[in-house]
C-alpha cells in the first residue's frame, strides 16, 4: 500500500528515510491534497531505473522481431564462428 503524506511531514527527514528504507517503496507527498513529489531510497531509485532500462531493451527487440531485423541463432553462430576462425 503506498504511503501518502503531507508536505509539511518533510520536516521530518529522518522518519522519512527510515519509511523509505522498511518499505523499498516510494513515498509520496501531497500538496494542497494534490500529488505532489516522490521521495525514494536510492536502492528502490536503482532498481526502478534498472527494470525501466530492461523493459525499453525488450521493447526494442520485440520490435526487431516484428520488423524482420532478426536472424536465426545457429545463422549467427555459424557468422561468429566463421569470422573468428572457430
Amino acid at each position: 500500500m503506498p504511503r501518502i503524506i503531507p508536505i509539511r511531514d518533510l520536516k521530518n527527514t529522518s522518519e522519512i528515510s527510515d519509511m523509505c528504507h522498511s518499505t523499498n517503496e516510494p513515498v509520496f507527498v501531497t500538496k494542497n491534497g494534490y500529488g505532489d513529489m516522490v521521495v525514494m531510497s536510492m536502492e528502490t531509485y536503482e532498481k526502478t531505473m534498472l527494470m525501466n532500462s530492461i523493459y525499453e531493451k525488450l521493447d526494442e527487440a520485440e520490435k526487431s522481431v516484428a520488423s524482420g531485423d532478426v536472424i536465426d541463432a545457429f545463422d549467427a553462430i555459424s557468422q561468429i564462428r566463421k569470422k573468428y576462425n572457430v
